[in-house]
């Protein structure tokens, strides 16, 4: 069966072997790439509302700003991949907007030709909420706040990704194995979050499914959209 394809692609292979105790101190060695991606998503935020403008005249987006848009967000997973996104790999991330065919992390999202005026001006806020709910579970848990004698108590708890990514890690640390099916997991909800960013971004007109889609390898997990129905039949 043939698999739909998202305009928005995003895949992850399990490098193994991995090591027991470098996913400790990766927070340490990111630095570098958290620096360089501050100030590479100023400027997407920036592209980005100049493409909106573009859009909404012509209909367009610029295609010099979405290869770099595009390259911005692929940078991104990379870094996310090899650290607390995923732990799916111990091989330091380039530092890159291109696509690196050997790293085991990869992004693509496919250019439309053409973008629909109207939807630009609701989709990457009132369209996207019901996904912004279900991303924000996904990466930043929740907020919760509680009454006491001296006063009130805000508390928070990680989102889900984070969890699964912890436990992924000390399973790591104590049998130096990753579990694919948790993996799958993980790699399934980063990409539910990363359909949802490009939408959000302006970079597609269709809307993300609420699907999670587990697996690093998109193809091998995602149904096929259903056919289109016979023609009918000529009148006579």
């Amino acid at each position: 069966m043939a698999a739909y394809r998202y305009p928005v692609q995003v895949t992850g292979d399990l490098d193994e072997p991995l090591s027991r105790w470098l996913w400790l101190v990766k927070w340490l060695l990111a630095i570098p790439h958290l620096v360089v991606l501050f100030f590479l998503y100023l400027a997407f935020l920036v592209l980005s509302v100049v493409a909106f403008f573009a859009i909404l005249i012509t209909a367009h987006y610029p295609r010099g700003i979405f290869t770099f848009n595009v390259g911005v967000m692929r940078w991104s997973w990379r870094v996310s991949f090899y650290t607390y996104s995923a732990l799916g790999t111990d091989r330091y991330p380039p530092f890159t907007l291109r696509d690196v065919p050997d790293y085991p992390a990869h992004l693509e999202i496919d250019y439309p030709e053409r973008l629909s005026r109207g939807l630009v001006l609701v989709k990457w806020w009132l369209l996207a909420i019901p996904h912004y709910i279900v991303v924000g579970l996904i990466v930043s848990g929740t907020s919760y706040a509680t009454s006491t004698a001296t006063g009130e108590v805000t508390a928070s708890t990680p989102g889900l990704s984070s969890v699964l990514v912890f436990f992924a890690g000390v399973i790591l640390l104590f049998t130096g194995r990753y579990p694919q099916p948790l993996f799958d997991l993980v790699v399934g909800l980063n990409r539910w979050s990363l359909r949802v960013a490009g939408y959000a971004a302006l970079m597609t007109d269709v809307y993300p499914p609420f699907r999670l889609d587990q697996g690093g390898r998109e193809d091998a997990t995602t149904p096929a959209a259903p056919p289109p129905g016979p023609p009918p039949p000529p009148h006579t």
